[in-house]
């Protein structure tokens, strides 16, 4: 009797340990800004981008110095115009300077806005390349290293490189 209460026991705990370890899913992780990077529509992204800076970087530019320029022309004749007419080329240099900074304030959100766009179709491949390699390696969960502490799970970077033909 002492005996079928050990062994009635011991089968009750293993039956809760199997179930407590089955309930628990399975877990990978997988560093997604660098796969993100080695994507090669990421290049092509990054490419256009740099170049859409440096023509809104160069019209900046050239921009200040035309405003240079006529500040040193303004200055340089001052004391040969009259106090209101000093007066009006300050206000017209001021009012150049308002309108750069504003255009420089536009060009930075509408550079924002570009990149978004063109990183947001390349993330979304990244998270379904990730999501068909989790359900095809049946893991319930995948997290990113970014926020990973300890990461004994297995890591899903080269075999969704692997789908996504890289």
């Amino acid at each position: 009797m002492r005996n079928l209460k050990t062994l009635l026991f011991a089968a009750v705990l293993f039956i809760g340990a199997t179930s407590f370890t089955s309930a628990q899913g399975k877990i990978a992780h997988i560093n997604k800004q660098e796969l993100i990077k080695a994507m090669p529509e990421y290049a092509t992204a990054q490419a256009e981008i740099e170049k859409l800076g440096k023509t809104y970087e160069a019209e900046i530019q050239g921009s200040y110095k035309e405003l240079d320029a006529k500040y040193k022309q303004y200055n340089a004749e001052a004391e040969s115009k009259t106090e209101e007419e000093n007066l009006a080329r300050m206000q017209e240099v001021e009012g150049m300077k308002q309108s750069l900074g504003q255009y420089q304030q536009q060009a930075q959100k509408q550079l924002q806005e570009k990149e978004f766009n063109l990183l947001k179709p390349i993330v979304e491949k990244a998270d379904n390349a990730i999501k068909a390699v989790a359900k095809a390696q049946g893991f319930d969960y995948v997290v990113d290293e970014a926020m990973l502490i300890v990461a004994e799970g297995k890591d899903l970077m080269a075999d969704v490189k692997k789908q996504l033909g890289m």
